[in-house]
Formats: C-alpha cells, structure tokens, sequence
C-alpha cells in the first residue's frame, strides 16, 4: 500500500502501480544504454578474465537458473569463480566465507564484482535490471517463503545487479541477513520511482 493526498485528504493505494508506463521505459532504456557501455568498456576486462578463468579446465561462463520478474526463470550469467561441479555432491547451497570451492581467480573476481559483468547480458535481454532485488535460485525462493512472510514480494520487479539491500547489508551468510535484506528490497520496491 502507498499513501498519498487529495485536497489535504490522506489515501491509502492499496496495490498501487510501482511504476508508470513512462518511469517502465525510461528503467528499461537507462538499463539498455548503460549495460552497452558497461559491456564495451569491459571488454578488456572481460577477455583477459575469460583467458584466465579457461586455463582453469572447464567454461568461463557459469550459467545458474534464477528466478525473474513475476517468478519467471531465467538463466544468469556470472564469471565462474568456483571448481567446476561445485554442488554435485552437496546440492544447492550458498556459498559462505572462505567458501573452499573458490578458486584463486574466483576470489579475486568476486573481490572486484568482476564476476557479475556477464549479467550485462541479462540486462540487454530484459530479464534484469541494473538496479533491483538481487535475483535468487528457484530453491531458495521457495525454501525462504516458506520461513519469511513476503520474501515473494521481491519477484513484482526485475531483479537487479545491485540493490539497495546490497548497499546497506553484507553478503548472506545466515536467514538473518536474508531478513535483514529483505526490509531494504521491500524499502526499495515500495519507494521505486
């Protein structure tokens, strides 16, 4: 719900449009134009990561179902930064603090967010924005309704390479951060403009 005025009267929204069709395709044109220039000015960057990564055994792309705008999946794009077959035997996990799957490369990309420029193409495709609710696995989707109230709020906007949960919180290492990360994606959702 969103409050507003009408001659001093205050209004409740209740399920307000988050954006309008203008605000709709002026996020979507910053986000075509700025992953362009992104992707272009990477591109160094991203060659000599690629040829580094390679020399590693296995692709230097990681592709990850993750779960969109409205639930839709979708693949994300990442530099690998872990051994190949990371989960095989453990099945899906996040990854923690000195995670031992990280490679020597993977914790320098992940370091310098290297890593994420890949998701420019995720961008330029539409399913992902530059900025929104960073985008989760179909697992833990599921898994997290399940214990936090909301948590599928975050899937009524494209998700993001960086949020504002991202900004102001460290990186989830328990349920906890989740839930702390959750008030500033439904902060931002609620205050998009």
């Amino acid at each position: 719900a969103r409050t507003s005025q009408l001659y001093g009267y205050p209004l409740i929204d209740i399920k307000p449009q988050l954006l309008n069709d203008w605000e709709k395709f002026l996020k979507r044109t910053i986000d075509i134009m700025a992953s362009i220039v992104i992707l272009l000015i990477t591109m160094p960057v991203t060659l000599i990561t690629a040829m580094i990564i390679k020399t590693d055994k296995g692709p230097a792309l990681f592709k990850q179902e993750r779960s969109g705008l409205k639930g839709k999946p979708f693949m994300m794009y990442k530099f690998r930064s872990m051994i190949m077959d990371a989960e095989k035997y453990s099945g899906p996990m996040w990854s923690v603090k000195d995670d031992p799957r990280i490679t020597k490369i993977g914790k320098f990309i992940r370091k310098v967010r290297i890593d994420e420029i890949p998701q420019m193409i995720n961008v330029l495709k539409g399913e992902m924005s530059l900025v929104g609710p960073r985008p989760e696995r179909p697992f833990f989707v599921e898994k997290l309704a399940q214990d936090i109230p909301l948590y599928k709020r975050r899937l009524s906007v494209r998700p993001g390479v960086t949020g504002w949960a991202q900004v102001n919180h460290k990186y989830d290492e328990t349920i906890e951060d989740v839930k702390m990360k959750l008030q500033y994606d439904l902060f931002y959702i609620e205050n998009i403009s």
